[in-house]
Formats: C-alpha cells, sequence, structure tokens
C-alpha cells in the first residue's frame, strides 16, 4: 500500500470534509501521518467541519495541537453539505497536488503515496480511487452504486467504475478550475472531463474498510438528488455555452407540430367551410404556439445571459465562497523547505451583488511558529528533526 514517491515529491494537500465524525477524527490523523510521515514533499492537511454539533470541531484542534500547524482545521458555518465542505478545502488548500478523502476510516491514507506515484508516472490530471472489496451493504450500497455508475458512464461518456470513491489525487492546476455545488463530488470526473482531456483521468484500486464509530450520513435520498445533479451535468456538457440551442429546439418542435395542426384547421375552415372553435385540436394546437413562443423566448434570454457571464466569472463553473483564516504551516523533513505561498487573488464580484463572504473560519494556528516536523519558515532549511513526535 504504502508506496514509495519519487525522491523530491510535490507538495501535498490532503482535504478530509468531516460531518459528526467524533471518535474518527484523532485516529484518521493519526494514520494520515503513518501513511506520509516519509513523505518526500511538503504537505498539509486540511481538515473541514461540515457544521458538525457533536466534538467533531474539539477534535480536529486536538490533533492541531498534537501535530502542529501542517493540521489545519476548518469549520463551515453551518451544515451545507460534503460538496460544499470538500469545494471549502480545495479552495484553502496550497498544494501543488490535493488529495481528498472520507473522514470515516472507510478510505486508507496508505493508499495515497501510492496513488501520487501512479498520478506523476501516468501523467494524469485526475486518480480516482476505486474501492476493492467493498465493505458496504450490497442491497443499499451496493447495487445503487453500480447502477449509478454505469448511468453515469453512460450519459456523460465518462466511464469510471467507481464515481462514489472519495479518495482521489488531483492536480490542483486542473481542479482549482472546478466549482462544485449540490451533490457534484460524486460527478467530480464529469467535471474534470469539462477542463481537462479525459485521457487525463484514470483510477487504480484502493482499500476500503468498514465503518467503525458512528452511522453513515449516505441513504437512498441522496440517490434521487444525485439524479437531480446527473441531469444538470448532462444539460452543462451539451448546452453550457449555447443554451438557445436546447431550448430553440424545443421551440421548434413544438412550434411545427402546433403550426402544421393549426394549418390543417385553416384548412377545414376556409375551404371546407366547418366550424373549429369547440374542436379539441384547435385549443392544442393554440397551446403548442404558446409553448413554442415561451422555449424560444427563454432561450434567446438564456443565450444573452451567457453572452454576459462568460466573460465576466472568474472560473468555468459554479463559483463558491472562499475560506478566510491563517494559512498554517507545512510538514517537512530534515533539510526541505517549505513551498514559496502562492499570490492571493479574489474573483471579481458579480455587477450589482458585491463580494460574497466566506462559508468558513479557519481556526486559530498554535503560536509555535508555522512550520511542523522540524521545519522553518518559508525560504529557510528546515532543521533536522525528523518526522514530527506527538506533543505532550
Amino acid at each position: 500500500m504504502n508506496q514509495a514517491v519519487p525522491a523530491s515529491a510535490p507538495s501535498l494537500s490532503i482535504v478530509i470534509p468531516l460531518y459528526h465524525e467524533s471518535g474518527n477524527v484523532l485516529p484518521l490523523v493519526d494514520r494520515v501521518h503513518a501513511a506520509l510521515g516519509s513523505y518526500a514533499g511538503p504537505w498539509e492537511l486540511i481538515l473541514v467541519n461540515d457544521g458538525s454539533r457533536d466534538a467533531t470541531q474539539a477534535e480536529a484542534e486536538q490533533a492541531r495541537d498534537k501535530w502542529g500547524s501542517h493540521v489545519r482545521p476548518l469549520e463551515l458555518a453551518r451544515n451545507l453539505g460534503q460538496t460544499a465542505a470538500m469545494q471549502a478545502g480545495i479552495d484553502a488548500a496550497r498544494g501543488e497536488l490535493i488529495a481528498t478523502l472520507d473522514g470515516d476510516l472507510q478510505n486508507d491514507p496508505a493508499d495515497i503515496p501510492g496513488m501520487v506515484k501512479a498520478l506523476i508516472e501516468r501523467k494524469l490530471d485526475l486518480l480516482c480511487g476505486r474501492r476493492a472489496n467493498r465493505k458496504d451493504g450490497l442491497i443499499l450500497r451496493k447495487i445503487p452504486s453500480r447502477i449509478a455508475n454505469r448511468l453515469i458512464g453512460r450519459m456523460t461518456g465518462i466511464r469510471i467504475s467507481d464515481y462514489g470513491c472519495s479518495l482521489k489525487i488531483y492536480r490542483a492546476a486542473m481542479i482549482k478550475r472546478v466549482r462544485l455545488y449540490g451533490e457534484m463530488h460524486r460527478l467530480i470526473p464529469v467535471w474534470a472531463a469539462m477542463v481537462t482531456s479525459p485521457q487525463r483521468i484514470g483510477e487504480m484500486d484502493v482499500s476500503h474498510h468498514a465503518r467503525m464509530v458512528g452511522q453513515s450520513k449516505y441513504g437512498i435520498s441522496r440517490t434521487f438528488r444525485v439524479i437531480l445533479d446527473l441531469l444538470t451535468v448532462f444539460f452543462f456538457m451539451r448546452f453550457q455555452a449555447r443554451p438557445g440551442h436546447f431550448f430553440g429546439s424545443l421551440g421548434l418542435i413544438f412550434g411545427a407540430v402546433g403550426g402544421t395542426m393549426m394549418t390543417w384547421l385553416a384548412f377545414l375552415k376556409l375551404v371546407m367551410g366547418e366550424s373549429i372553435g369547440g374542436r379539441p385540436m384547435f385549443f392544442t394546437a393554440m397551446l403548442l404556439l404558446m409553448f413554442a413562443a415561451q422555449f424560444i423566448t427563454t432561450g434567446l434570454v438564456s443565450e444573452m445571459l451567457t453572452r454576459v457571464f462568460q466573460p465576466m466569472r472568474p472560473t468555468p463553473l459554479t463559483d463558491a465562497s472562499p475560506v478566510a483564516g491563517d494559512a498554517g504551516g507545512w510538514h517537512l523533513l530534515p533539510g526541505m523547505k517549505a513551498p514559496a505561498e502562492p499570490a492571493v487573488t479574489t474573483p471579481p464580484a458579480m455587477p450589482g451583488l458585491g463580494q460574497t463572504g466566506g462559508f468558513a473560519i479557519v481556526s486559530p494556528a498554535p503560536q509555535a511558529g508555522g512550520v511542523s516536523g522540524g521545519g522553518a519558515p518559508a525560504g529557510t532549511a528546515a532543521t533536522p528533526a525528523g518526522t514530527p513526535e506527538p506533543r505532550p
């Protein structure tokens, strides 16, 4: 599992959304450090608390106090869902690569080094985990998942065996161009295919464990939400830049049928001398022509909105609120330098809307320096302290 990575590995951000995961947080952070303690590059761990009402946030802050400032707890103002939590973590991530996984200990952090190695060697932008020997129920989890995977692949053309596996590795330059909402975290490969070649999206087998603490947050109701999001993705993939074609086509179909019916009625009235006022066909034709006018008008308005919005939006997809707060530190090995901090850019606000506030706040970092694992401030060499030991 824990495979070697290149001698000089890219910086890595690990994003873990958490919701009512009290009892899982500290063991999970320990496993991450066991898996990445010898990672040959700087890395950080971002724990995003999605409005939990239990001790999840307190445990995340305990993990930071134990291991150092490279453990970065974020806290959403309220429960916004796994997709929003994942987007907040991706926004806060500073690494060249970003890994995401669930916080319930079912994904194994020991798979991350091997996935990083595979992503680099295969020159991918996104590497998706494929859960081998999945430890979930057959009727409520496995069978619906298989059906959904095949349906998504057939509708989108992006054939991934396990869309539901949260363990993925991304190149930050790619995933930061994608904005997630709804239940879209399950459809990330589809959104990614809009900003990179599908040939740069791959998958590999990863471990999967049974949940030991807490209860699953997934139910059959989420399946219906995913179906609605899939319809949205289907529309975006085909008509994102030309919505007028979609609505206009419907309008033309209704107009053609209604016009044909009205022409026949006109023939009956003018040539045959028959009364058409009380015929159901007359009212049906009128209704179809009204629908046609409505769809064509909607298409024209959509085209105008697209022309206005397209040049102004900062990213290809829906924008999300930024995460604010202390940047935190990095986990560094002896002799390793912290990466330079990227310039902070603020997306332009839409006219008349202003700049939105943040969804999340970062818990204050400890005052001990900002770089963990024997590290030093950015631009200076790390002291030979080795992999950090837990603090008393």
